[in-house]
């Protein structure tokens, strides 16, 4: 089985969860996924079957985008809803709509993140979050990371007995961002407290929330002996041109040889039977192997 499931990954369960029951379902054991959701967030969780594994590092290197919703006025633990409160302050009036978007505004383009202590990310062979269950100390590094649109989607709302306001937000952002301190970093820009809500991946690996299915959904297709939720891996690189292998080239390919081709981009998706193969690269004269997907049969 070789193909794309864009899954919707439901609140409570982890992305390893969701590996583990695909992998009951779909009775294969070669399922990775591009890109972990903390189990609080829904969404948008691509998982590539087979073949399809070659693709995780390309399909993570796609933007992806979030709805949300921030707190202005405490801090947490966790960075989010579920975690303890470590910081309040009593908000006496709201922020207006023209601050909070220009402190979004300045969150945007490259910036530096550090990481949650409540976290998968790895420090000497630990997660961050095993540090942070045993109490102890552990210097968590700093990555740069690119957001490409931070905006209110709703007015802002004002709790006045809470001394708390909400913001609905949308962020769309590169790899590797954490928008709960994102959200963190926006109150800090504010000079108040501040947690993220809730949030919900709307898009990710080039696949839309409304493309999803959900396990219940795969499972019952299954059954039926279906399988109109696995996507080709060509779909995923409609963007570069196709070639058409005789069963010559084909055999270059299968040993990993140049092709010499009358082509000119820079790379090129190749085909044998009207099912990807490959996808090589041009190098002088030349294209070479890039990436082989020799096994994919649809």
């Amino acid at each position: 089985m070789n193909g794309i499931i864009p899954l919707y990954k439901p609140c409570g369960m982890t992305s390893a969860d969701c590996v583990y029951r695909l992998r009951k379902i779909l009775q294969e054991r070669k399922i990775g996924h591009t890109g972990t959701l903390d189990p609080q967030v829904d969404g948008v969780l691509v998982i590539c079957v087979g073949q399809a594994t070659k693709l995780v590092n390309y399909l993570m290197r796609q933007t992806k985008t979030y709805h949300g919703q921030i707190t202005l006025g405490k801090a947490t633990t966790t960075e989010d809803a579920t975690g303890k409160t470590v910081a309040q302050k009593h908000l006496s009036q709201p922020f207006t709509t023209q601050q909070i978007k220009q402190a979004m505004q300045a969150l945007t383009g490259s910036l530096q993140q550090t990481p949650p202590l409540y976290s998968a990310v790895k420090v000497n062979g630990k997660r961050l979050y095993e540090y942070a269950r045993a109490q102890q100390e552990v210097q968590r590094p700093t990555r740069t990371v690119h957001i490409y649109k931070f905006e209110l989607t709703q007015a802002p709302v004002f709790h006045i007995i809470e001394g708390e306001q909400v913001l609905q937000f949308t962020v769309q952002c590169s790899k590797g961002t954490y928008i709960r301190t994102l959200a963190v970093q926006l109150g800090e820009l504010l000079q108040v407290p501040a947690h993220m809500n809730q949030l919900t991946r709307v898009s990710g690996g080039g696949f839309n929330l409304e493309e999803t299915f959900t396990l219940q959904q795969i499972q019952a297709k299954i059954a039926e002996q279906q399988q109109d939720f696995l996507i080709p891996l060509s779909q995923v690189f409609t963007n570069l041109p196709t070639y058409d292998l005789n069963i010559q080239q084909w055999q270059y390919v299968q040993n990993g040889r140049f092709l010499e081709l009358k082509e000119t981009a820079p790379q090129v998706a190749l085909y044998y039977q009207k099912v990807l193969k490959a996808i090589y690269q041009r190098q002088q004269n030349l294209y070479v192997p890039q990436l082989m997907l020799l096994k994919n049969d649809r």
